[in-house]
């Protein structure tokens, strides 16, 4: 009894070490991307706010370039010396520099350097984002029981999500309780200066955690795993980062771009905005491990295939109906893509894990993973944002969406069913 008791301890243990670090990480990323108006004018001043606002979208976007190198980094360190140790160096990675933006003096006070500094600092947290969540993906689904991996691994997306819903919530509360005048002068700093608690309270989580039994089986690649991945799973590897071309795309635009859609070009408040998306955020969170769940009794294919599918069949009326400046419009319209994205971001954590063998899984996962997400991830805003100043069609981020789940969805239909097989085989998968 007192054995199941401690099994059941450490495998809390497991799942809040993975949860906590991709929180931070996410956090970080939301905040910044729902400030990213005031960011663009701090730091970057123009006399249109549309230049200040791209600005602003690039050096997002140029965080998110660095992604493939820390991919490169975290992934040859979870592989050659460890999981835990991936983790424990990733989460100090960002919260250094969260808490670094927070006190930055900006351009009308030291000029240029602040725009510079500011660059750098998003550099680093893009190397750091770039090995926390695939790293962590892998500790959840090595850690977890066979016929239970998809659940594990839909925690990982949980973290990232609980993350971007905890800077939202806070934007929310700061833009209700403090005056326009206050979030732009001040108020807008709060959430990155806070960010260094969050990361030591992760930090102190995963000193407490093991490896997990699974990677301790498994014998450490003989010569690099980087350039092991990319002789022996480079076709893995393109299908993977195929494969996450809607996650790229669509989570970016529907809950970090649309916060600024719905002000700049909808017209509704920002507290009105952010309240949206931390409601619609919230229901995305209950789908994911719902959708994990589901995929360890189904498969992993069918319900990334009817995901997909609604994506590429409702973006249209779904951005219709959040082009209108009435929020049950707007809540429901975003809703319908956090019911279609949370069922996707549910399953795919675990599909990527069982696409690669163990000794080269963390390099081979992190580099597709973050090529895809930092090209485009990273850029979806900026694209977002230029795409409806040219074009002057308010319902393009729609087709950019349909556009990316077209490629997932062809990638798709070509995957290998895994749900059933050994996470232990070391023979190279072809999916």
């Amino acid at each position: 009894m007192m054995e199941e008791k401690q099994v059941i301890a450490l495998r809390r243990r497991t799942f809040l070490a993975g949860l906590v670090g991709n929180i931070m990480e996410w956090y970080d990323f939301a905040v910044y991307g729902y400030f990213a108006p005031i960011i663009g004018r701090h730091f970057f001043p123009s006399n249109d706010p549309n230049t200040s606002l791209i600005a602003a979208f690039g050096v997002f976007a140029a965080g998110f370039l660095m992604r493939p190198i820390g991919g490169l980094v975290f992934g040859y360190i979870g592989d050659k010396i460890g999981r835990k140790a991936a983790l424990t160096a990733s989460v100090i990675t960002m919260a250094i520099p969260t808490f670094l933006i927070g006190v930055l003096p900006d351009y009308s006070q030291i000029g240029v350097t602040a725009s510079v500094l500011l660059v750098i600092l998003r550099m680093v947290q893009g190397v750091s984002v770039g090995g926390e969540y695939t790293t962590s993906v892998v500790f959840l689904v090595e850690a977890a029981e066979p016929n239970q991996r998809g659940f594990a691994g839909s925690w990982s997306a949980f973290g990232a999500v609980a993350g971007m819903v905890l800077g939202s919530a806070l934007g929310a509360l700061l833009t209700s309780l403090l005056s326009a005048d206050a979030i732009h002068a001040w108020g807008w700093r709060v959430p990155f200066i806070l960010g260094l608690g969050v990361g030591i309270a992760g930090l102190y989580i995963r000193e407490q955690i093991a490896e997990p039994i699974a990677i301790q089986k498994v014998p450490q690649a003989t010569r690099s795993p980087i350039l092991e991945a990319f002789r022996s799973e480079w076709r893995a590897m393109l299908r993977i980062a195929g494969l996450n071309v809607l996650n790229a795309v669509s989570f970016y635009t529907v809950f970090v771009y649309l916060v600024t859609y719905l002000q700049q070009v909808v017209h509704i408040s920002s507290s009105e905005a952010l309240s949206i998306n931390t409601l619609n955020m919230i229901v995305l969170l209950v789908l994911i491990p719902f959708a994990g769940a589901l995929s360890d009794r189904w498969g992993r294919k069918p319900i990334l295939f009817g995901s997909v599918v609604g994506v590429l069949l409702f973006s249209q009326p779904l951005f219709w109906a959040m082009h209108h400046p009435n929020v049950l419009l707007i809540l429901f319209g975003q809703m319908g893509f956090a019911i279609l994205l949370g069922l996707f971001l549910g399953v795919v954590p675990v599909t990527m894990v069982e696409a690669f063998p163990g000794h080269v899984r963390c390099s081979a996962l992190s580099i597709s993973y973050n090529l895809c997400s930092g090209i485009l991830g990273g850029t979806t805003p900026m694209v977002l944002t230029f795409l409806v100043e040219r074009t002057h069609d308010d319902l393009s981020p729609a087709y950019y969406m349909m556009a990316s789940a077209l490629v997932s969805l062809v990638v798709i239909l070509r995957l290998r069913e895994t749900f059933r097989d050994s996470l232990a085989s070391e023979a190279p998968r072809e999916i």
